[in-house]
């Protein structure tokens, strides 16, 4: 079952292209040309594809609703669905869809700063054709290990509306994110997207009510342990409570008791699992929801977000 009943698609594969090395873009559709749920920039879609649950950032254009498009990297180091999708996966066939779902939404800001490493730029460059739309100043610093590695290099070129720099690792080094950020004013934002040691250095350099990140792997977060007690879990929907006991997760615990939930990552990082509360205070451990969907606890992920309450009651 999925936790919030968000829109279950099947599509269909109408083209494959190849976007830069490594790097595949595919357009799908429904499979009866009606028209797709509408969707924002930073918004991506759960897939099926090799048996795994994957997400993958929208990167089409949001007034076009017969046709999502999605970048995806051949990550050999992934777990598979990558892989998948570059040698198996081809046009005439269907997937499997949930979404679109959206925690990398496009604030309105009077001005942007879009920095994107590698696949990353796949919800960036819907946000930099919004901005563009909207008249909105920005700039976006793209990098890559090569420029041959760099997808959609030919899109973000046509922009109009801002300032994008493309920043090859081999012939530039890393990118200059203290020029890049340097006199941010009070009324920009910061949108960043890429591999955790970007981010970590963006996060170093950035206020923090000014920066929106999306992570593709949860960073390392050290924990003491004394916080790990056991806790009751009611599942209101199913009718069944469960334990939830030290070094087990919500997520393990529901399995474990029978409860079939829609989860991909694991690691509180995807918002598969975000599952709604229906009583009782998480203690959040994900990297989904911001600061203030943390406090108003209406959802939480139960792949590792605990209990800061005496239990919980879930809408499972």
């Amino acid at each position: 079952m999925d936790a919030l009943d968000e829109p279950r698609l099947e599509l269909l594969v109408r083209r494959m292209t190849w976007e830069a090395d490594g790097v595949l873009s595919l357009d799908l559709v429904h499979p009866d040309g009606k028209p797709l749920p509408a969707w924002e920039p930073g918004a991506h879609v759960d897939l099926e594809v090799g048996g795994q649950i994957r997400q993958y950032s929208l990167c089409g254009d949001p007034h076009d609703l017969g046709t999502y498009r999605i970048g995806v990297l051949d990550e050999p180091s992934s777990r598979g669905g990558s892989r998948y999708v570059h040698t198996q996966l081809r046009p005439g066939q269907r997937v499997a869809a949930v979404g679109p779902r959206n925690h990398f939404a496009l604030a309105d800001a009077a001005r942007y700063v879009f920095v994107a490493g590698g696949i990353g730029i796949t919800p960036i460059l819907a946000m930099a054709r919004a901005a563009d739309r909207r008249g909105t100043p920005y700039t976006l610093v793209h990098g890559g290990r090569t420029r041959a590695s760099m997808a959609f290099g030919a899109e973000l070129a046509r922009l109009t509306g801002g300032e994008v720099v493309f920043h090859p690792q081999d012939e530039l080094g890393h990118i200059d994110l203290a020029s890049a950020l340097a006199g941010l004013a009070p009324d920009t934002l910061v949108y960043c997207c890429g591999p955790e040691p970007l981010l970590a250095a963006v996060e170093a350099l950035c206020p923090a009510d000014r920066l929106r990140v999306e992570r593709f792997a949860a960073p390392a977060v050290e924990r003491t342990g004394d916080d790990d007690t056991s806790f009751e879990v009611e599942c209101r929907t199913s009718g069944v409570t469960v334990t939830v006991d030290s070094g087990t997760s919500v997520l393990d615990a529901v399995e474990a008791a029978g409860i079939d939930v829609a989860t991909s990552c694991r690691d509180g990082i995807c918002g598969t699992c975000e599952t709604r509360v229906l009583e009782g205070s998480p203690d959040h451990r994900d990297f989904v929801l911001s600061a203030a969907e943390h406090a108003a606890d209406a959802t939480m992920m139960i792949c590792v977000s605990r209990c800061a309450s005496a239990r919980l009651v879930l809408d499972l």
